[in-house]
């Protein structure tokens, strides 16, 4: 679409765009909610610049886009606050992991995954450290082979939370190919952390099927790097791509706080 309120810059041909001529820490005209929508649609994953948010304005923004709801895990690596809609990703000298240190798709293994995840951090690494990066999955399904995609579809695989949360966490299972519910492309729905196997492939097979697909959603050919700033803010769908965070900045602080958008719907088989 043709935008008019807000500009958007996309940063790589398969995925992302950062967005400008926009104040989050006031309420938005429908215009630049409508721009919105459709930049996050187009770009996957959609990124601000020196906003000085507060848990009000980042709960607002994301709520133009759905319900927030709660995380899946108990034994997670981020931490409360006192606004339960609002998880903190902080990490330090102090600190012997991070979360998300694999490409995946956030707790794949509900029901009914989350639509998208918004991450502000007002604190970063110096000389860049900490990045995040973002693969589309749309790229991802364009590039396998005819016999390839014919071959994946009608399979289902289990996303089991257990390998990531431990006991208590949903397990759920969910085709492996898919079709985003807005956008109506075709995208792998697989990822390292949840995945355990494909359902209808004997053991060995599905092994070896699983590791080629999550090797192929990695590529780099589909993935752009996102180099964080004070007061910047990712969001992306979380429908039809992967993430990793990018640990390098140990001993120096990464902190922001997170919220999660609810998804609407179970994924549907492509």
């Amino acid at each position: 679409m043709k935008y008019e309120a807000i500009t958007v810059k996309p940063i790589s041909p398969h995925i992302g765009a950062e967005i400008g001529n926009i104040d989050l820490t006031r309420p938005l005209s429908d215009q630049e909610v409508k721009e919105l929508h459709a930049a996050f649609i187009e770009h996957q994953v959609i990124f601000f610049r020196d906003q000085k948010i507060s848990f009000e304005d980042q709960i607002r923004t994301a709520e133009y886009f759905g319900t927030l709801g709660k995380h899946v895990g108990v034994n997670t690596i981020s931490k409360t606050t006192d606004n339960p809609l609002v998880r903190k990703f902080h990490y330090d000298e102090t600190s012997k992991q991070i979360s998300g240190e694999n490409f995946h798709s956030d707790q794949s293994c509900a029901p009914i995954p989350p639509l998208g995840s918004m991450l502000y951090n007002h604190t970063v690494p110096p000389h860049g450290g900490g990045d995040t990066m973002f693969a589309s999955m749309y790229a991802a399904y364009d590039a396998l082979s005819p016999r390839m995609k014919t071959y994946l579809e009608g399979l289902t695989a289990t996303h089991d939370g257990t390998r990531v949360f431990g006991p208590g966490t949903p397990i759920s299972s969910h085709p492996v190919i898919v079709r985003h519910p807005e956008s109506g492309k075709k995208l792998i729905f697989v990822n390292t952390d949840f995945t355990s196997h494909i359902n209808e492939l004997p053991r060995l097979e599905g092994e070896r099927v699983l590791r080629f697909l999550v090797d192929h959603c990695n590529k780099p050919e589909w993935t752009c790097r996102f180099r964080w700033e004070p007061h910047s803010i990712a969001f992306w769908d979380n429908r039809c791509t992967h993430h990793k965070a990018i640990w390098d900045y140990w001993p120096n602080v990464r902190s922001g706080f997170r919220v999660q958008v609810e998804g609407k719907e179970a994924p549907v088989a492509g």
